[in-house]
């Protein structure tokens, strides 16, 4: 009970705290080229009955499953200001915390984070799996840009997720030829089958503004997973030292 109490704590703070540092970064980065997006698409989304969400940034953020642009007029959405930066952030910190837990409970079966270092690795695999490779076929989009339909992207961005991970784990874990060559075909066979295009390319947003926030977006999310994974590879490491000092004191009186 101990363990999954210090695992769950080491989760939280690290999330907390990564969640807050990515929302900041937002504020400065994603959040202004979202704003910019917006412009043009209120100027032509009449015309083409494109639409977005305020909440955009977010799963940018915690690098959800692309979200869809369907637009509802009368739908809720937070206020630009404190309102929007407080659901921002409150989206950032559950999806950090969510992503720690996994971390931290994949690196428990496989030995352990080790420390910062081993944590910063985690984290940029993290980064790889979650943001990066997904990226590739599917990169963060703007209000006001085509998109294909909403289930394909889905399917293609989860399984090009799970391929990655599966990947990067024989890769890291593994030594033998075979197992490596299969985890490159897995890193490899999403790409090759390619994520699901929109019928036509053609957006009022311009391609310099996209191109900014692709760029952005994978800056943020790099320093978040790499924040996220050495905290919770500090934080996992002190709680494990608390955890082993009874079972030493014991020793210690037994001798």
């Amino acid at each position: 009970m101990s363990l999954f109490r210090n695992i769950v704590l080491a989760a939280v703070i690290a999330g907390l705290l990564a969640g807050l540092l990515m929302t900041v970064m937002q504020s400065f980065s994603t959040v202004p080229l979202i704003l910019a997006a917006e412009t043009f698409e209120n100027a032509g989304g009449e015309e083409a009955g494109h639409s977005h969400s305020h909440d955009a940034v977010a799963p940018a953020a915690g690098t959800a499953a692309p979200a869809d642009h369907h637009h509802d007029e009368e739908a809720w959405a937070p206020a630009d200001g404190s309102e929007r930066f407080f659901y921002t952030a409150a989206a950032n910190i559950l999806s950090a915390i969510g992503f720690a837990l996994v971390a931290i409970a994949v690196a428990e079966a496989l030995g352990g984070l080790g420390g910062w270092r081993g944590g910063l690795m985690f984290g940029v695999a993290g980064f790889i799996t979650v943001s990066l490779a997904p990226g590739l076929g599917l990169p963060p989009e703007l209000p006001g840009m085509p998109a294909a339909e909403l289930g394909p992207r889905q399917v293609w961005w989860t399984a090009t997720v799970v391929c990655t991970a599966a990947g990067l784990g024989l890769l890291a874990y593994t030594r033998s030829a075979l197992l490596a060559a299969l985890a490159i075909v897995l890193l490899v066979a999403p790409h090759l089958v390619g994520a699901p295009l929109p019928e036509n390319h053609e957006t009022a947003v311009p391609i310099e503004l996209h191109a900014r926030f692709v760029n952005a977006v994978y800056a943020t999310n790099l320093v978040f997973w790499a924040v996220l994974g050495a905290l919770a590879g500090v934080l996992r490491q002190r709680f494990r030292s608390g955890e082993a000092a009874p079972i030493g004191s014991n020793r210690e009186l037994a001798a």
